[in-house]
């Protein structure tokens, strides 16, 4: 006996919508007695963390623990789809066991993938305690009527804190501790105690559809910071330099008198960024040996589409944008710089949250040359760096989309390192490198080392899209959805009152006329024109209600009347849409999120439940 699920053209990965086909293929060495054939589609989110020693405060029931105490799991059925392959679900049960004859056996199965996660759903819940559907206690023939019973109860679904959101992308990496996979699994029925029933999974990879992107504007989100470099030292006349020696100081105390002595003057200069003293000597000729010098001072900015959206597969479109804010006329040049990709990870398991921090580096560029400020420059002067360093870079395949569902998130945030030099760096910058002689003199004694500065600009959240974009059709079916909605009506003002005053008879007053303060609104106790003629009609119209006093319940009535809701957008998309969002034959792009889906899973034994 042999079992195969045999999937036609499956893709690099499944997403929203797909519709997945395939067969079971059973082969048998012999005649055996078939129950009946289930086939499932599944997704699960798995988190598993361990309690603190003490456990205090953590608000977790002793019934909820392991025996061992140290672990707890949360098994989220996000996915849950059932059909029953062999007999077709429009085919009347067996009244007995059906033989299939020795050799290979063919039956075909269809899903469709849906758009939300289905844990919160309670019909859906309901079946995986095998008490009605496909599968169930009374499904399919055999001993006292048993086709085979799952042993998983669906009533601790419904126990779990659940939120309804687009299904999230499969994904692996963090071993015993979190995963999230999907399967498609067949179980084959075999009548009797004594039988253990037949069952064979095959792993999926899934990647979800992106939301509607906002509309495109010049608006941008930003990250920037201004600095400035350290004042040098005055830089001395190389040609009126001297060698020290050691009656330099003898002549210079015994000279102190001496009209040729020079003399000093120190001027302090103060701007809104840095304070900078420059020292000018001057002989008696009056010619300067100093020269002044401000250092610069810039502001970076980098700059991103707002709202700040990133696409898998795809470079990030970055905007590098350099500011002078100081009157200096020295150049400042960006000598490296390097992207990261900073991924978190929510793993949460009843109370317990545990939050891993995951890093890609997506560019790292050093030794660069790139000007950032000119000499001319005025203050104020903005430069838009060049691009063409990230802007072939595309995101890893690694890196999923931010998402969220039960017991595990992801967000992200965007890191991007700066290395700036004052004056132009050399071809080959070494500082460490330079000669000196033994008596400690550098090689290149009178030359001013550039120096360095490293900034850091940090987005604290950047949505990751998928990249896989609806459909415009959908989008728009969406949008009508939303303008078929009802709009509410508020009920109509109360008519001015007259006035009670007796200044119409005793002639206009001059003393200012106070107005009553404006009324709270209140029901209108008279129909309007169309529900009095509905009701002429036969045809009870319910009175318009103001939104923020919606009607009270009647007595004797237990629900409210039905509000037609607009339809979300997942309902839009399962109504309108009835083929594939990727058409058939289009590349999908590369995601490797999970290494391998049909390795067994990583959280202990406890965690895996049997379905």
């Amino acid at each position: 006996m042999s079992i195969r699920i045999a999937l036609e053209n499956p893709p690099e990965f499944y997403t929203n919508l797909d519709i997945i086909r395939g067969q079971v293929v059973l082969t048998l060495s012999r005649p055996e007695q078939i129950g009946g054939i289930i086939v499932k589609l599944e997704g699960e989110a798995k988190s598993a963390l361990g309690v603190p020693a003490d456990g205090s405060g953590t608000g977790i029931a002793q019934r909820e623990r392991t025996p061992t105490g140290d672990v707890i799991y949360e098994n989220h059925k996000i996915l849950y789809k059932v059909t029953q392959a062999f007999p077709d679900e429009k085919t009347n049960a067996l009244p007995q066991p059906y033989v299939l004859a020795a050799g290979q056996h063919r039956f075909p199965f269809q899903f469709k993938f849906p758009f939300n996660n289905a844990c919160g759903d309670p019909v859906a819940m309901a079946k995986l305690g095998g008490l009605s559907g496909a599968g169930g206690i009374a499904s399919g023939s055999g001993l006292f009527g048993l086709g085979g019973i799952r042993v998983m109860d669906g009533t601790k679904q419904l126990m779990y804190s659940h939120v309804t959101k687009t299904l999230p992308p499969s994904f692996t990496g963090f071993p015993g501790q979190c995963e999230i996979r999907y399967y498609v699994k067949v179980t084959i029925q075999r009548p009797g105690f004594f039988k253990e029933n037949w069952r064979m999974q095959t792993g999926l990879k899934f990647l979800p559809i992106e939301p509607p992107r906002p509309p495109k504007t010049n608006h941008e989100a930003y990250a920037r910071r201004p600095f400035a470099f350290r004042p040098r030292n005055p830089r001395t006349n190389a040609s009126s330099k001297k060698r020290a020696s050691f009656f330099s100081g003898w002549s210079a105390s015994s000279n102190a008198g001496s009209s040729s002595a020079p003399t000093t003057t120190t001027t302090t200069t103060t701007t809104t960024t840095t304070t900078t003293t420059t020292t000018t000597t001057t002989t008696a000729d009056g010619k300067p040996t100093t020269e002044p010098e401000v250092p610069p001072s810039i502001e970076m900015s980098a700059r991103l589409p707002h709202p700040a959206i990133i696409t898998c597969n795809q470079p990030i479109p970055l905007r590098l944008i350099a500011k002078k804010l100081a009157g200096s006329d020295a150049e400042i040049f960006l000598t490296a710089i390097q992207i990261d990709l900073i991924g978190q990870t929510e793993v949460r398991c009843h109370d317990l949250i545990n939050t891993e921090t995951s890093r890609w580096v997506i560019v790292s560029r050093q030794g660069l040359s790139i000007p950032v400020s000119r000499l001319g420059d005025a203050v104020g002067t903005e430069v838009v760096l060049p691009d063409d360093i990230w802007c072939n870079q595309p995101l890893p395949n690694t890196i999923m989309p931010s998402f969220v569902t039960c017991n595990l998130s992801r967000e992200y945030q965007l890191e991007v390192k700066l290395g700036l030099s004052w004056g132009k760096p050399p071809a080959s910058i070494s500082h460490t490198t330079t000669t000196s002689s033994l008596f400690g003199r550098n090689k290149h004694e009178g030359a001013d080392l550039n120096q360095e500065i490293h900034l850091p600009l940090h987005f604290s959240s950047v949505e990751v899209y998928s990249g896989i974009a609806p459909p415009a059709a959908l989008i728009e079916a969406m949008k009508q959805g939303k303008n078929k909605r009802p709009q509410s009506q508020r009920p109509p003002s109360q008519p001015a009152r007259p006035t009670t005053s007796s200044s119409a008879e005793t002639g206009p007053s001059t003393a200012p006329q106070q107005q009553p303060p404006a009324l709270p609104p209140r029901t209108n106790t008279a129909q309007p024109p169309a529900a009095a003629a509905g009701t002429a009609a036969g045809v009870v119209v319910p009175p318009p209600a103001d939104p923020l006093y919606p009607p009270q319940l009647a007595p004797g009535e237990m629900e409210p009347p039905y509000d037609d809701a607009p339809p979300s957008y997942d309902e839009a998309m399962a109504e309108i849409m009835s083929g594939p969002v990727i058409p058939d034959g289009v590349p999908r792009p590369a995601y490797s999120g999970v290494t391998n889906e049909n390795e067994p899973s990583t959280l202990p034994a406890a965690g895996n439940e049997k379905s």
